[in-house]
C-alpha cells in the first residue's frame, strides 16, 4: 500500500463504485426535484408510505424520534462533528477530519440550495421540505466514518462497499424515520436527502484527496 493510498479518505478500491453511486444518486435527486417542484401536498408515493403531515408517533417512540431529530439540529450536529473531528485527529487522520467538516458542510449547503430551487413545502409556504437536510447530514457523517473505517481496516472492494452502504442505510433510515414520523418531511424528501449525501460526499472526498496530494507534491518540490 502506497503512502497516498494509506492516507486517502476515498479508498482506491471504492472510487469507481462510489463514483457510479454518486451519479445515480444525483439523477434521483434531480428527478424527484423536478417531479415535486412547487408542490405543497404529499405525492402518491408519500401517501402510500404514510400520511406525512400527521404526527404519527407517541411515547416512548416519539422521544426516540425527537432524540434522533436533535442530531440533525444545529446544536446536535455541531456535537457530532466535533466528536468525529476529534476522533479523526486522535487517529492521526487529518484528511478525514477535513472531510468531516467539508463533507457535512457541503451536503447541508447543497440541500439548502436545492430547497430554494425546488420550492416544495410542508405545513405552510414557509417550510421548505425537499430534500431533507437532517437526513442528508447524518448520512454524510455516517459515510465519512465508514470510509475512514474502510481505510483503517484495509477492507477490500466488496467488504468496504458493504460497510459504506450499510452505514448510509442505517443513518438514512434512522433519521428518515424520525423526520417522517414527526411530520417534518415527506418520505420522498427523505429519499432526496439520502441521495444528496450519496452524491455529494464521495465527490467531496475525492476533492479532499486531490487537494491534499497536490499540496504534498508542492511541499516535496519546495524542499528539493
Amino acid at each position: 500500500m502506497t503512502g497516498r493510498s494509506a492516507t486517502a479518505v476515498l479508498p482506491p478500491s471504492l472510487r469507481m463504485w462510489l463514483g457510479l453511486t454518486a451519479v445515480l444518486s444525483a439523477l434521483v435527486v434531480v428527478v424527484l426535484g423536478v417531479l415535486y417542484a412547487g408542490h405543497s401536498e404529499p405525492g402518491t408515493v408519500d401517501r402510500w408510505v404514510i400520511q406525512p403531515t400527521a404526527d404519527s408517533v407517541r411515547p416512548p417512540w416519539r422521544n426516540v424520534a425527537l432524540a434522533t431529530d436533535f442530531l440533525g439540529e444545529p446544536a446536535g450536529a455541531a456535537v457530532l462533528v466535533v466528536v468525529a473531528v476529534t476522533g479523526c485527529l486522535l487517529l492521526r487522520r487529518p484528511r478525514a477530519a477535513v472531510l468531516v467538516v467539508a463533507g457535512a458542510g457541503t451536503t447541508v449547503v447543497t440541500t439548502t440550495l436545492l430547497k430554494s430551487l425546488v420550492g416544495r413545502t410542508i405545513h405552510g409556504d414557509d417550510n421548505l421540505s425537499y430534500p431533507s437536510g437532517h437526513t442528508a447530514f447524518l448520512t454524510a457523517l455516517a459515510l465519512v466514518v465508514a470510509l475512514l473505517a474502510t481505510g483503517r481496516l484495509g477492507l477490500g472492494r466488496r467488504a468496504g462497499a458493504l460497510l459504506v452502504l450499510a452505514a448510509a442505510l442505517v443513518a438514512g433510515a434512522a433519521m428518515g424515520w424520525a423526520q417522517v414520523a414527526l411530520g417534518a418531511h415527506y418520505p420522498t424528501d427523505v429519499l432526496g436527502g439520502w441521495c444528496t449525501a450519496l452524491a455529494v460526499t464521495p465527490a467531496t472526498a475525492w476533492l479532499v484527496d486531490r487537494t491534499a496530494d497536490r499540496m504534498a507534491d508542492a511541499g516535496r518540490r519546495d524542499r528539493r
